[in-house]
């Protein structure tokens, strides 16, 4: 089954015949195999398999030589047509189940929905023929395209296993995932090899336990992240510098509940497009409530509560707090997609002619908040595909008029933008943000959405000049969006280590014996004492134990104190000399007390080490 690109690329052309090339071998190697789809994804491909055994990493090797062997036969990609209910019995014939139920989609709807991001359109003119494409005794459901024939495939590797339900539903039967990239060059595979292994090494899966910073627990649930001490102070540091750009913008704090009634979703239209992703509650009295997925029309509510005259506008509404989806089990990655999501929200209730001067404000937002980490920004436009009218709310004139204020917006900052038609949000277009890690991968991070319908559907406005009601809009502005997703990204980006404004411990104390206890625990007083993050190390370990814990931790700054570092009166002074570990440097810093504290000082105000 092809990717749903309808018009592949060369390099897409090539990892989806590398797909098909897979498909081909697992076919060899495991006769009974059922194949699902195989499409293609940045840089590779996968396809999803219903095999008689459990794959593990150790069988991809395996798989790969029966590739390079079918590869070196040279098989063609031999392109086939034939009617529908004859592909029907051909593929039923093969035992192939899932081709089969596809094929019943099509003849029935003209299409089928293979999952969320992928489907098989037919073309009305095609008059129900379907194409499958042979490699050596192989056969797909297939439009294509795909080169002539597997020695024209690329370098390749198979690189990872998963699970994943069939279409994507947890109702149905999970299948095997196998994953797999490929390149036009060995120089291209080599090099995204060693990026991918430098990825692994940063995966926030796996440093976030390490740094004690966040944990699951099959108790509370899946996809429900418990944060630790250490993990809350990166949480509320974030937080807590978003609202201090905020707050010098005029915005206010509010607080909502954490679930509303039935009626606030059917009425902001989130009910119709959401409804499966809600979780629901019913009350003793029979009434029907949801656990909040998104905050917007709470502060909706928060702004209907009095009337307002147009000297009072913007209202500005900030609020950091939980919204919860029911996420399906397959698709939960770490932080990066989870049930319990923390958004950064807020909303500007203002009028048409204020929209522009409001979006530049959060724009400033946003670019001071990212270059604090590093994240170089790229501009998307992302609007209202007419074609899909049905997906979204409002008249087209509405649409136009929000995106053109977008437009103007863009060409106000003299910024460049790409446009990105059908990745709207179904209430008002959006300016994404997407920012670029130290690995060079592309995360959308923040979003300005400007929404002129959910004032008409909630009836918001306010008293203008005239003493005439007029209608407002509203300015949707997530700065990290997604806390728990942010941090996923942050964590890896920095390889967990924190720049010293952002690090949950920023200068860790090690005592040589016990006889430096005392003295070291004044030292750790005096720093908390001016705002900075220590721990104190008074376990009755050696020293270069504590140094290689402090090391793992990634702690900025490491303070070895003995014999030689303490004064003969015992006294901690300005002119203490200090010789300092800094993460990653060899050289030993030698300074003073005071000069050190105005080091950290200075890293903290102005977030740069």
């Amino acid at each position: 089954m092809p990717s749903p690109k309808s018009h592949l690329s060369s390099i897409d052309t090539m990892r989806h015949s590398c797909a098909h090339l897979m498909a081909a071998a697992a076919a060899e190697l495991y006769p009974d195999v059922k194949f699902g789809v195989g499409p293609v994804v940045e840089n590779g491909f996968y396809y999803d398999l219903d095999l008689p055994v459990q794959l593990s990493p150790q069988d991809l090797p395996k798989i790969e030589a029966k590739m390079r062997n079918i590869q070196k036969r040279n098989e063609s990609f031999v392109k086939k047509e034939m009617p529908i209910d004859e592909a029907i019995v051909y593929f039923k014939g093969r035992g192939q189940i899932y081709k089969v139920e596809l094929l019943g989609d099509i003849k029935s709807k003209g299409t089928t929905r293979i999952n969320t991001e992928e489907s098989y359109d037919i073309d009305p003119s095609a008059k129900n023929i379907v194409s499958v494409y042979e490699t050596g005794k192989f056969v797909d459901l297939c439009r294509g395209s795909h080169v002539a024939s597997t020695k024209e495939i690329g370098p390749f590797k198979l690189t990872k296993l998963a699970g994943a339900y069939w279409r994507g539903s947890e109702k149905n039967k999970m299948l095997q995932r196998v994953y797999g990239v490929a390149f036009e060059t060995a120089t291209e595979l080599d090099e995204y090899l060693k990026l991918r292994e430098e990825a692994e090494r940063r995966d926030h899966k796996k440093l976030g336990p390490e740094l004690d910073l966040f944990t699951f627990s099959d108790l509370v649930g899946s996809g429900l992240p418990l944060w630790t001490p250490r993990g809350t102070i990166l949480r509320t540091l974030l937080d807590e510098f978003v609202w201090e750009l905020r707050r010098a913008r005029g915005y206010e704090r509010v607080e909502i509940p954490h679930l509303a009634k039935q009626d606030l979703y059917e009425k902001s239209g989130h009910w119709e497009k959401f409804k499966d992703e809600l979780f629901r509650i019913r009350t003793r009295e029979g009434h029907d409530f949801a656990v909040k997925p998104m905050n917007c029309p709470h502060h909706t509510q928060i702004y209907a509560r009095r009337a307002w005259s147009y000297r009072e506008l913007p209202q500005r509404y900030a609020n950091t707090t939980m919204v919860y989806r029911d996420e399906q089990s397959g698709e939960l990655a770490g932080l990066a997609r989870v049930r319990s999501i923390t958004q950064d929200d807020a909303h500007v209730f203002c009028r048409r002619g204020q929209v522009e001067d409001e979006m530049e404000k959060i724009w400033d937002i946003i670019e001071t908040f990212y270059n604090a980490v590093g994240f170089k920004l790229k501009v998307r436009l992302s609007f209202y595909d007419p074609r899909e009218s049905k997906k979204y709310l409002g008249t087209p004139s509405v649409w136009r008029e929000a995106e053109a204020a977008l437009a103007a917006l863009v060409k106000r900052k003299h910024a460049k933008a790409t446009t990105a038609v059908g990745e709207a949000a179904f209430y008002g277009p959006k300016v994404d943000f997407l920012g670029k890690d130290s690995l060079g991968r592309e995360h959308q991070v923040a979003t300005i959405q400007l929404d002129m319908n959910m004032p008409e559907r909630f009836d918001l406005a306010c008293t203008n000049e005239k003493g005439e009601r007029e209608r407002i809009v509203m300015i949707h502005a997530a700065i990290m969006g997604s806390i728990e997703r942010y941090l996923a990204v942050l964590i890896e980006h920095f390889g967990g280590a924190f720049p010293v404004w952002l690090a949950p411990v920023q200068v860790a104390l090690i005592p040589v014996g016990e006889k430096h206890l005392k003295l070291v625990s004044k030292l750790a007083v005096l720093f908390r004492a001016q705002g900075l993050r220590v721990h104190f190390d008074d376990a009755n370990e050696s020293v270069g134990y504590k140094i290689r814990r402090a090391e793992k931790q990634k702690i900025p700054y490491m303070l070895v104190i003995g014999d030689k570092e303490v004064s003969k009166d015992k006294q901690w002074t300005d002119a203490t000399r200090l010789i300092v570990r800094v993460r990653g440097q060899d050289k030993l810093l030698k300074v003073s007390l005071r000069r050190f504290l105005d080091r950290l000082q200075r890293q903290v105000a102005t977030r740069k080490d």
